[in-house]
């Protein structure tokens, strides 16, 4: 397994890698999220112009996992981080958001940050272990505190979600 940028040809691939990422929501009666279309390509392929989209390949240079994030107010923010279901519990994830941090570094932005829900094992006590804390509604930065608006406008507020940050 290694870690390369996203090209053109990967980004169907990335659609499925985040449909079957769904399916543990459903096990959680999370109908809605389980059911959400994947990013459409037109965002996937803006992720990947920018140089913010990344994939874990196998062996044969098959994507299982990706992540795609953009700079919002001095930070990388992680937009989505996927790993395919059969591809889990190798800390891929974990490697990904590494890599997005050594992006961030080298472009001297202060900190990751991204959204979460807090009750998904997999989500916000996951990141909360890669060193990820919770950023407060009152120290939201005007960008993120936009990002969030946009969620509960998706409805995503019908659980319960919250920002966090790793400095870098």
């Amino acid at each position: 397994m290694r870690i390369r940028a996203a090209t053109i040809d990967d980004l169907h691939i990335l659609q499925d890698i985040e449909d079957a990422t769904g399916e543990p929501f459903r096990e959680l009666g999370m109908i809605e999220v389980a059911d959400d279309d994947p990013p459409a390509i037109e965002v996937l392929e803006e992720h990947r112009r920018d140089g913010r989209a990344w994939v874990a390949v196998d062996d044969s240079d098959t994507p299982i996992a990706y992540l795609i994030s953009e700079e919002v107010d001095d930070t990388e923010h992680i937009g989505q981080v996927s790993v395919h279901p059969n591809a889990a519990r190798r800390r891929i994830g974990a490697m990904l958001i590494d890599t997005a941090a050594e992006h961030a570094r080298a472009a001297g932005l202060s900190a990751l940050t991204l959204t979460t829900f807090t009750e998904v094992p997999w989500n916000a006590p996951y990141y909360a272990r890669i060193g990820f804390h919770e950023v407060e509604e009152d120290e939201l930065t005007p960008g993120l505190r936009k990002i969030r608006a946009n969620e509960a406008e998706l409805g995503l507020n019908r659980w319960p979600r919250i920002v966090m940050r790793r400095e870098l």
